[in-house]
């Protein structure tokens, strides 16, 4: 059993200019007092392919978090516009016990830009939609306390991460996600 339940993450200010801050409202509850801060991160997944493209946009001690957009000179042309993946993440003690990905949709706002692109992107009329209403969960067993063995978590059997669909559905878990590893 996890030491922390979140229990709800609240998209705000979307659908939005891809150049507008990111801004989220987390619920969670803490089930037994923990010793240190919870660390929340945003991620911005630049490019499927290559994760140097990915940007850390945010990390913060407590909610909500709020964060600048990812910086479009960063991103490849061809990745801006189309899907892409937004990552808030939480550790206790430099561990990830819970990732939310959300799917992003950047798309020129105005008709005639989506069906005939320019051939430079033209950021500041490129709105970005996160499809809120369906995240992905993955749980991943941590211990809260290793200073004290008898309450630390113990992984599940499989040592699997469990990942739901937001609505505490049990999925495959996708694997971890590289740029949230530890060390260069």
């Amino acid at each position: 059993m996890s030491a922390v339940n979140l229990t709800n993450v609240t998209v705000l200010d979307n659908p939005a200019p891809f150049l507008s801050p990111f801004q989220f409202e987390i619920s969670y509850e803490c089930l037994t007092p923990l010793k240190d801060d919870l660390e929340w991160k945003l991620i911005y997944v630049g490019s499927a392919e290559d994760e140097t493209y990915d940007q850390l946009l945010e990390s913060v001690l407590v909610g909500p978090v709020n964060a600048d957009p990812p910086d479009p000179s960063k991103i490849r042309d061809e990745d801006i516009i189309g899907v892409t993946v937004l990552l808030l993440t939480c550790s206790y003690l430099g561990q990830e016990f819970v990732r939310v990905g959300y799917y992003v949709n950047n798309d020129y706002e105005d008709e005639q830009l989506r069906e005939e692109p320019p051939p430079k992107v033209l950021i500041d009329k490129v709105q970005r939609n996160i499809l809120s209403d369906k995240p992905r969960v993955t749980k991943f067993p941590i211990n809260f306390y290793p200073e004290n063995t008898e309450g630390a978590e113990e992984p599940p059997v499989n040592d699997q991460p469990a990942e739901t669909d937001g609505n505490e559905e049990q999925q495959p878990a996708s694997p971890p996600h590289s740029s949230d590893k530890e060390g260069p």
